[in-house]
């Protein structure tokens, strides 16, 4: 390994917790041991996660206002001056409107563009496709979380030679099985029964309400069950807790809030529940796998990829409340089933997702298009 280390600067929006934040920070301290200097340049703010980097000094916030934000863009560039890394590594795509402008379409500096979930509507639209395609020349590489992302931009007409995919890893010491009654008195949650969780941002694709509605069909059928919701932020966060206190069942669900240290929110688990219809390669399923706690995962989100459903956990349509109420009373009714599918959720997470291989795979890629001509 050189001594010198491999300079890499990532742009995000912020580092607010959320799925591609917690891959960014996880990536950045196992890199650090592989030589590579990690720094992070945040549009809009700073965000809680960036106290869980190696070295936190190295964020740069730009003070990125509504619109495309010329200030920022010139603070960004003059960032690049400055720290002149090997590679800039954009996430999604308002970091790389951004990351293209600074570098002169690529030329000061290489970029590599990361994208983290599926493309919503929104994105499909023929002017996002558009821009998408024009930004993308400006890079040297484009990565995607999964297997089905790649074969998605691939369909729209992206060059497959510039694509490649690092799925995400975990880090299976801090995410491990654990005490689960200790666990659960620390969260103020019942000792005993059953209890479902969900893990996340409340954005409009996490579709808390679905589960919501799923469980008040269950918990008159299923006493002993219970549902944790952590996390916070998001739009739908409002609309999320006020339907939590208009269910007739409130006083079994427990709303938990942000969790600095969610492995002990995963050991508190009997099942993690995620109902999204946005993925790109789950971070909290990863997690909760790791820490012996069985998913129950909608279709085509990429979960088909993490694990089979049957053996390590259920992958099914969760469309809808109904749909999701059926899968959740076949569980239920099966608790015995759940121990055994967390059994083998944890093996296949050490056997085939770890965050050393991950590290290893992006280290490798950062070599390759920094040193390319």
């Amino acid at each position: 390994m050189s001594s010198i280390p491999l300079r890499i600067l990532h742009v995000v929006n912020s580092l607010d917790p959320g799925g591609m934040e917690n891959g960014v920070v996880n990536m950045a301290g196992a890199l650090e041991q592989q030589g590579v200097e990690i720094h992070v340049a945040c549009l809009e703010r700073r965000g809680a996660f960036a106290d869980r980097l190696p070295n936190p000094g190295r964020v740069t916030v730009l003070g990125k206002t509504d619109g495309f934000s010329p200030l920022a863009a010139a603070r960004l560039a003059k960032l690049i001056i400055h720290l002149r890394p090997a590679l800039v590594h954009s996430h999604n795509l308002g970091a790389l409107i951004y990351a293209a402008f600074p570098t002169a379409g690529g030329r000061f500096a290489p970029v590599l563009q990361g994208e983290h979930s599926q493309l919503t509507p929104a994105e499909l639209t023929p002017r996002r496709i558009r821009q998408r395609r024009w930004l993308y020349r400006c890079c040297r590489g484009v990565h995607t979380v999964a297997h089905p992302m790649r074969d998605e931009l691939i369909a729209l007409g992206f060059a497959p030679e510039k694509i490649c995919v690092i799925p995400n890893g975990v880090d299976t010491t801090r995410f491990c099985p654990g005490d689960r009654t200790a666990a659960r008195g620390q969260l103020d949650l019942p000792e005993d029964g059953i209890v479902l969780g969900i893990v996340g941002r409340f954005g409009p694709f996490k579709r808390h309400s679905v589960l919501l509605d799923a469980f008040d069909n269950i918990a008159a059928r299923f006493p002993f069950a219970h549902l944790a919701i952590a996390g916070s932020g998001g739009s739908e966060e409002n609309a999320t807790r006020a339907r939590t206190h208009a269910s007739p069942h409130a006083a079994r669900i427990h709303w938990l809030g942000f969790q600095s240290d969610p492995a002990t929110c995963y050991r508190a688990l009997d099942l993690l529940v995620i109902p999204s219809i946005n993925e790109g390669l789950s971070n909290v399923a990863l997690e909760a796998m790791s820490s012996g706690i069985p998913v129950l995962a909608n279709t085509g989100c990429g979960h088909e990829h993490i694990f089979t459903t049957g053996r390590e956990g259920v992958i099914a349509d969760l469309s809808t409340p109904a749909f999701l109420t059926i899968q959740l009373t076949n569980l239920l009714a099966q608790p015995e089933q759940l121990i055994d599918f967390g059994k083998k959720a944890r093996t296949r997470i050490c056997g085939h997702f770890s965050l050393g291989a991950m590290a290893d795979a992006y280290a490798t890629l950062y070599r390759a298009l920094a040193n390319r001509c």
